[in-house]
């Protein structure tokens, strides 16, 4: 059985986390760990302590969100019509992604790769991907050519618009138009 921490040091892992969810959200994965400490009410030896890296950290505050972002092609494959599946999927991991600027960053990177929590679930979310968009295209709603390399692919793209867009909903907008280019057309 792992050591349970005292209380002080627990109520500091939990103010840490929950200002490090904060703070990255806010700015980022390159988000000041002096400010995460500070609006933790910590000191910057106290962060370390419980967080020796940057990546340990990265790797507790968002293993619940992956779990979040693994959630939402279950959620997808439970509806039954795949295309309001395939598009309700993409609107709500792009309005994760609007919500959240760390999680943006880390759902386009495989820089946290090493780590074997978000690894697994990375790879977990993949599938369910795959098989959102393999129901779509069966359905003959979605580009028979789309594969999940364009979604991540649209997922940079969202990340873009949601970090350097002037108004906070812009990617609804661009989500509008996605949507429209991806649905299959007979000719």
């Amino acid at each position: 059985m792992a050591n349970r921490l005292r209380a002080d040091a627990e109520r500091n892992r939990t103010a840490l986390l929950a200002a490090a969810r904060e703070v990255f959200g806010e700015q980022g994965l390159d988000a000041s760990l002096d400010e995460i400490a500070r609006r933790a009410g910590v000191g910057n030896a106290t962060l370390y302590r419980r967080f020796p890296t940057r990546r340990e950290l990265i790797a507790e505050v968002f293993a619940g969100q992956m779990s979040e972002y693994v959630a939402l092609a279950d959620m997808a494959l439970q509806e039954p019509d795949a295309w309001v599946a395939f598009v309700g999927y993409l609107g709500r991991l792009f309005e994760m992604q609007a919500t959240d600027r760390g999680l943006s960053e880390l759902l386009v990177t495989s820089n946290f790769d090493d780590d074997e929590r978000l690894a697994a679930l990375r790879v977990t979310a993949q599938r369910g991907a795959d098989e959102v968009i393999a129901r779509a295209q069966a359905a003959g709603r979605l580009r028979a050519d789309f594969t999940r390399r364009d979604l991540s692919l649209l997922m940079r793209a969202n990340a873009g618009v949601v970090t350097r867009a002037a108004e906070p909903d812009s990617w609804r907008r661009q989500l509008e138009l996605l949507v429209e280019g991806l649905t299959f057309k007979d000719v």
